[in-house]
C-alpha cells in the first residue's frame, strides 16, 4: 500500500524522528532480498538471519524510547499528584483550573505516545507482510513464533505493550477527584463510573487509542466484528479527531429491519419445509434444496446489488423488498398449483432479493466512524434474532383455512405472512429513506472512514512533520517491490479499491484464505445443523413441526448470550487465535457427538451434539471475522467488492453445499442421512483446522 510511507511522514514527530521505524530502509531491503530472490543468489539462512536482526535493532530502539517517555510521563504525574495534595490541603480551590490544565497537557503527551506506538505497530506488521509477499521463506511465521513466544520478548512491547494502561488509570482518576472537588460524595468511588468519568476529549481518546492498541473487546465490539465492516488499515491519528457527519437514524433501521427480515424469511420455512416437499408429491429431504435456493441466487445478488449501491441505496431495498414479496407470494400459490417447481422459483426469486451486502456497506459508507461499531453490533444482533425468530413464527402458524381460493395452512402461511411484512416494509421505506448525499467520487457525504479533518486538541499535538525527505525521494520510496516473478504488484502501487471480483481475490493473502475458509465451514455447519433438524428429529423421535420451531428458536436465541460471555469475559482472558483454535475444535467434537452410535440413537445425544456445535460456531465466526478484519488489506475495506462482500459471498456458498449436500445424501434413506451428511461436515471442519494451525503465527 503505497499510503503508508506518506502518511509515516506526515504523522511522526520531528523531535522522536529517530525513535521511529526505519520503514524506508526496511523496504528498500526487501527490494534488495526480493531481487536476490529472482536472480537466485541469496543464502536463505544469511536473508533470514540479517532481516532479523535489523528488525530486532528497530523494535529495541522503539521500545526503550517507550520505556523512557512511560517513566517521564509517570515523573509528571507524581509531580502533580504532590502538588494536588498541598491545594487541597491550603484549600487553594481556585487554582484546580491550572492544575487540570497541567494534567491535558500531561494527557497531549500521553496521545502523542501512543500514537508513536501505532505507528511503529502499523510499519512493523507491513514490512512483515512485504517481505512474505516479496521474498517468501515464510518469514513472519518464524520471526513471530521465534520472538513472541521468547520469555524476554520486546515484540509483546509492540503489540502487548504494558505499563502504559497503569498511566491512563492515574491520569483519568486525578482528572476525576479534581473534577469530584465540586461535589458533596464522600469519593468518586461513591458514584457510578458514568457519573465521574470525565468527559475531556483528550481523555476520551486515549481511552478509544488503548482500547484499539490492545485490541481488547467487549460485548459490542465482539458482535460487531461478526459485521466484517472494515475500518482503514491506517486509523486515525490518535491526536486527529473525525468529524462525525450527519446521517439519518431512521435509514439505518430501515438497512437493520431489512436484514431482520431477510432472516426471518429464510429460516421461516425450516420447520415445514420438508412436510411441504412432501405434500407435493417429492422426497422430504428436497427441503436441503428448498432451503438452499435462496442463498444461490444471493450469490448474485449480493455481487449486483452492491454495484447498484454505488449510485443509490434506496432503489436496491425498493427492488429488494418487491422482489421478496413476490417470490413468497409465489411460494405459498405453490400448493394450490401443486408445483414444486413454483415452489423453486419462489424460494429462488426470495434469494435475489437478498441486500444484506447493501446493509453492510450503508454502514460502512453512511454511519459515522464513532457510531460505525455500534451500528455494526445491531446488524448482526438483528441477524441473530430473525434467525431465531424464523423457526419460532414458522411453528406458531399452525392452523388451516381457506381463503377466496386459497389454502392458508403451515406450508403456505410463512409465504403468506412474509409477503404482508415485506409489503409493509416497503411502505415504511418509501415514506422515512433519506438517501445519502451522492458525491462526484462514488462515494457519500456520510462515509468517514478516509476522510479525516484536523481536531482542537492542540496545534501542535497534530502538526505535521517538516519536510525532512524530498518529495521525489519520497514518491520513489513508495514504488512498488518487484514481485518474485518480476512484475510489480497493483496493490504497491494503487490504493484504489478493486474493480472486479477477481481483482479482490487478488488481494486475498494466506492469512485471509484460511479466515475465508473457516466462514465457509461455519456457514456449512450450521446450516447442516439447522436445514435437516426437521427431517432428523421427525424420523428419530417423532417431534411435531411445533417443537421443531421450539427447538431452532432457543439454539438461534444462544447467539446473544454466547456472544456477551465471550466478548465480555474470554475474549479479554486470550489471544483470537487461540480462541479461534479451540472453537474449531469444539465445532468438531460436536459433530462427532451427533453421530449415530450403534446403540440407540437418543434424543439427548442429538441436542448436545447440536448444541455443541452450534454454539462453538458462533464463537467461531465472531473470534474469525475479527481475526480476518485485522489481516485483510485495507484495500478491501471500501468500493463494491469489499471485504464484507467476500465473506458474503464465503458463507453463501458453504449453505448453498450444506443444503444440496443434505438433498444429495438424502437418496441413500433417510436412515443414512445423519452419518452420510456428517461425514463432509467433519471433513471440512478438519481441514480447516489444519490450515489454522498451519498459518496460526501470522494471524496477528
Amino acid at each position: 500500500m503505497v499510503e503508508f510511507g506518506k502518511k509515516l511522514l506526515q504523522w511522526k514527530y520531528p523531535e522522536w524522528e529517530r525513535y521511529y521505524i526505519n520503514y524506508k530502509l526496511m523496504k528498500k531491503k526487501v527490494r534488495h532480498y526480493s531481487q536476490g530472490v529472482r536472480e537466485e543468489n541469496v543464502d536463505r539462512r544469511h536473508v533470514l538471519k540479517e532481516m532479523s536482526t535489523m528488525l530486532d535493532k528497530e523494535i529495541e530502539k522503539i521500545v526503550l524510547f517507550l520505556l523512557e517517555q512511560q517513566g517521564y510521563l509517570a515523573g509528571r504525574l507524581e509531580v502533580l499528584a504532590e502538588e494536588r495534595e498541598l491545594l487541597t490541603q491550603q484549600n487553594k480551590l481556585s487554582r484546580i483550573h491550572e492544575l487540570r490544565e497541567a494534567y491535558t497537557y500531561v494527557g497531549q503527551d500521553l496521545l502523542k505516545l501512543l500514537s508513536f506506538i501505532e505507528i511503529n505497530a502499523i510499519g512493523l506488521r507491513k514490512i512483515l507482510k512485504k517481505f512474505d509477499k516479496h521474498v517468501g521463506y515464510q518469514f513472519t511465521n518464524y520471526y513471530v513464533t521465534s520472538r513472541s513466544n521468547h520469555p524476554y520478548s520486546q515484540l509483546r512491547q509492540i503489540f502487548k505493550h504494558v505499563g502504559l494502561e497503569a498511566v491512563v488509570g492515574a491520569l483519568s482518576h486525578n482528572l476525576a477527584e479534581l473534577q469530584h472537588n465540586k461535589r458533596n460524595s464522600l469519593s468518586i468511588y461513591d458514584q457510578p463510573e458514568e457519573e465521574h468519568t470525565p468527559q475531556d476529549p483528550v481523555i476520551e481518546s486515549i481511552k478509544a487509542a488503548i482500547e484499539r492498541l490492545t485490541h481488547s473487546t467487549n460485548f459490542l465490539s465482539f458482535v460487531g466484528h461478526h459485521a466484517l465492516i472494515i475500518e482503514e488499515e491506517l486509523p486515525t491519528p490518535l491526536g486527529e479527531q473525525v468529524e462525525d457527519q450527519e446521517y439519518d437514524a431512521m435509514s439505518l433501521a430501515l438497512n437493520l429491519a431489512n436484514t431482520f427480515l431477510y432472516m426471518v424469511n429464510t429460516y421461516i420455512i425450516v420447520p415445514t419445509a420438508d412436510n411441504y416437499a412432501v405434500s407435493l408429491g417429492v422426497t422430504a429431504t428436497l427441503c436441503g434444496v428448498i432451503i438452499g435456493c435462496m442463498p444461490i441466487t444471493q450469490l448474485v445478488s449480493s455481487i449486483y446489488l452492491s454495484a447498484w449501491s454505488n449510485k443509490s441505496y434506496f432503489r436496491p431495498l425498493i427492488f429488494s423488498s418487491i422482489v421478496l414479496s413476490l417470490g413468497n407470494i409465489l411460494y405459498a400459490t405453490a400448493y394450490d398449483l401443486n408445483s414444486i417447481y413454483v415452489l423453486l422459483l419462489g424460494r429462488l426469486l426470495c434469494g435475489v432479493g437478498s441486500a444484506r451486502a447493501v446493509n453492510r456497506r450503508y454502514i460502512s459508507d453512511c454511519v459515522p466512524s464513532s457510531k460505525r461499531l455500534q451500528s455494526s453490533a445491531y446488524f448482526v444482533i438483528a441477524s441473530a434474532l430473525g434467525m431465531s425468530c424464523g423457526p419460532g413464527l414458522g411453528g406458531l402458524l399452525q392452523f388451516n383455512a381457506s381463503f377466496i381460493g386459497l389454502s392458508l395452512n403451515q406450508s403456505t402461511l410463512p409465504g403468506w405472512v412474509m409477503s404482508a411484512l415485506w409489503i409493509f416494509y416497503l411502505l415504511w421505506l418509501w415514506v422515512s429513506f433519506k438517501e445519502p448525499l451522492h458525491m462526484d467520487d462514488g462515494t457519500y457525504s456520510g462515509q468517514s472512514g478516509g476522510s479525516v479533518q484536523r481536531g482542537a486538541v492542540d496545534d501542535a499535538l497534530i502538526e505535521p512533520l517538516a519536510q525532512s525527505m524530498d518529495p521525489k525521494e519520497e514518491m520513489q520510496d513508495e514504488e512498488g517491490i518487484p514481485d518474485k516473478d518480476g512484475s510489480n504488484s497493483s496493490q504497491e502501487i494503487s490504493n484504489k479499491p478493486p474493480n472486479s471480483i477477481f481483482e479482490a481475490y487478488k488481494l486475498v493473502n494466506r492469512p485471509v484464505k484460511v479466515m475465508l475458509l473457516i466462514y465457509f465451514m461455519m456457514k456449512y455447519t450450521t446450516e447442516m445443523v439447522i436445514s435437516e433438524s426437521s427431517v432428523l428429529t421427525t424420523y428419530y423421535f417423532n417431534w411435531t413441526t411445533s417443537t421443531v420451531a421450539i427447538f431452532l428458536a432457543v439454539i438461534g436465541l444462544t447467539v446473544l448470550p454466547v456472544n456477551i460471555i465471550v466478548g465480555n469475559y474470554i475474549g479479554n482472558m486470550f489471544e483470537d487465535r487461540l480462541l479461534l483454535i479451540a472453537a474449531e475444535i469444539l465445532t468438531c467434537i460436536g459433530i462427532l457427538i451427533t453421530f449415530k452410535l450403534p446403540i440407540r440413537y437418543s434424543v439427548i445425544q442429538y441436542v448436545t451434539g447440536t448444541f455443541v456445535t452450534f454454539v462453538s460456531a458462533e464463537v467461531l465466526e465472531g473470534v474469525n471475522l475479527s481475526l480476518l478484519s485485522k489481516v485483510m488489506s485495507s484495500r478491501l475495506a471500501r468500493g463494491t467488492y469489499n471485504g464484507g462482500l467476500l465473506s458474503t459471498e464465503a458463507g453463501t456458498l458453504g449453505r448453498v453445499l450444506a443444503d444440496l449436500t443434505i438433498t444429495c445424501v438424502g437418496y441413500l434413506g433417510t436412515e443414512n442421512l445423519l452419518d452420510a451428511s456428517l461425514i463432509p461436515t467433519i471433513f471440512i471442519g478438519t481441514v480447516s483446522l489444519a490450515a489454522t494451525y498451519y498459518t496460526y503465527n501470522t494471524l496477528f
